[in-house]
């Protein structure tokens, strides 16, 4: 059986960017868990986990911009 060649250029792509694909993936999983699958309970908490790196960015762009 002969392969589609997208899907082949995007094996390669994969196979050349290891990191970003996981990043990608990973970010799709958390957005389809979120939308399809969360409680509450869970929005709660990754709003928790969420909030914390948010402000220290705030932080950063707020010094960054104050120089």
């Amino acid at each position: 059986m002969q392969k589609n060649s997208q899907t082949e250029a995007n094996k390669r792509w994969q196979e050349k960017n290891k990191e970003r694909a996981k990043f990608i993936s990973a970010q799709s999983r958390a957005r389809s868990f979120i939308k399809n699958h969360a409680l509450e309970e869970d929005l709660d908490e990754f709003m928790e986990l969420i909030l914390e790196p948010k402000q220290k960015l705030h932080e950063m762009k707020t010094d960054q911009d104050g120089m």
